[in-house]
């Protein structure tokens, strides 16, 4: 499993940030068969920490905002839209990371929101879970009308 929060460079980088070095570091090299190496952004010092080795396998899981981006279209089998509402997603946010998180976290979902409609991710998921892992809806059935 990768995860997309490895793969961006900070707050400031964004939800648009991650899916460059996404297909860079991890995409490319597995489609070529290569090996695959990514290097971890760590949020607490500000800095790009170490490097990972995926071991070699036949499905991978890239889990987080912006895995789903367009331009690793042609790379991805299958994309699940996690749904929960913004009060729960800042609850685990802050909980993970702390409260004095909150500002980054806010600008974070804006940002998010505007990424997600551009990118049309919820409309182009394979399937629907809620915030705790039901099913919600499958591809070709009619999309729910809340808000991520």
């Amino acid at each position: 499993m990768v995860h997309m929060d490895d793969l961006y460079e900070g707050w400031a980088d964004g939800p648009d940030g991650g899916a460059a070095n996404l297909r860079r570091w991890v995409l490319d090299p597995l489609a070529a068969g290569e090996q695959v190496r990514y290097r971890r952004y760590d949020w607490h010092t500000g800095a790009w920490a170490e490097w990972h080795d995926v071991p070699p396998a036949t499905h991978l899981v890239v889990e987080g905002c912006g895995a789903a981006a367009r331009q690793v279209d042609a790379l991805g089998a299958f994309r699940i839209w996690v749904e929960a509402d913004d009060d729960e997603r800042l609850r685990r946010g802050l909980a993970r990371d702390g409260d004095e998180m909150r500002d980054h976290w806010l600008r974070w979902m804006t940002d998010e929101a505007a990424h997600f409609a551009r990118e049309s991710t919820r409309e182009r998921a394979d399937v629907h879970l809620d915030g705790f892992g039901d099913v919600v809806r499958h591809r070709g059935e009619p999309a729910p009308s809340s808000n991520a």
